[in-house]
């Protein structure tokens, strides 16, 4: 796995910043330590989200920016292993939307976009409701972490963790593992209208789980976004206010490898 990449570096925006990370194998990342910066949080997310050219691809740059902070603050809390990429499921849009977003942070490009499935019990075209508890057939949302491939019922799939209790920290509990599925693709939708739904499970193309697997596995970020109210009332990782974790300066190689 490619060495950490942290992509914060305060005072460049627009192309600059992005040529300046291209550019650049060896770099220096001072990283924002409370809300007290976030115009340069700002900053940094507008820079990602303009060059990776996001918004053809039906993501939100709200939705970005809310992934990105979750991002830094779980790195903050030493909860990442796999911080090379980041990953947004976005279940504010239609279940017939391409609505899961791989991102490298690295080589800041999005690697994967593709369906994902809610739960049955989450609602239909779009999904409304969400739960934490066992055999609700519902979806969860908020931060997550992913963990372990396994071979399972569904083939091979990986296991999640919830990073937020009370909101989705029963996850590994309930079963709710990234996986794919047959009933999730360009010809479920032609033939009967929508994607297929899980159990709570985001199962994504059958083609393409196990090369997404692969990039996001043992340790990454991994995102569930909605517009539910109660969610951005509760979550103490979006309402991350005044402080956010330290986190300390560090140099790192891009073209390093971890093994």
């Amino acid at each position: 796995m490619r060495l950490v990449v942290l992509l914060i570096v305060l005072l460049l925006s627009g192309n600059g910043f992005a040529q300046s990370l291209k550019s650049s194998s060896h770099f220096t990342a001072p990283v924002i330590a409370n809300t007290a910066e976030a115009p340069a949080i700002i900053t940094i997310t507008d820079s990602l989200y303009d060059n990776m050219h996001l918004a053809d691809y039906g993501l939100e740059r709200e939705v970005f920016y809310q992934a990105y902070k979750g991002f830094l603050y779980l790195l903050g809390k030493h909860k990442l292993q796999n911080t090379d990429v980041l990953t947004i499921v976005d279940y504010s849009q239609s279940c017939n939307n391409k609505r899961l977003y791989v991102i490298d942070l690295v080589a800041m490009q999005l690697l994967y976009n593709t369906y994902v499935s809610h739960g049955k019990n989450s609602g239909g075209e779009f999904a409304n409701s969400f739960s934490n508890e066992k055999d609700s057939n519902k979806s969860s949302i908020g931060f997550l972490i992913t963990g372990e491939t396994y071979f399972g019922n569904y083939g091979t799939a990986m296991r999640l963790d919830g990073a937020e209790p009370g909101i989705n920290d029963h996850v590994r509990d309930r079963d709710i593992v990234f996986h794919g599925s047959n009933f999730v693709n360009d010809k479920i939708i032609e033939e009967r209208g929508k994607i297929g739904r899980s159990l709570g499970c985001p199962a994504v193309p059958k083609a393409e789980h196990t090369a997404i697997m692969e990039s996001i596995k043992g340790g990454s970020c991994f995102f569930i976004y909605h517009t539910n109210k109660a969610y951005a009332k509760q979550s103490k990782i979006i309402n991350a206010n005044p402080n956010w974790p330290a986190m300390a300066t560090a140099d790192m190689d891009a073209t390093a490898s971890n093994q």
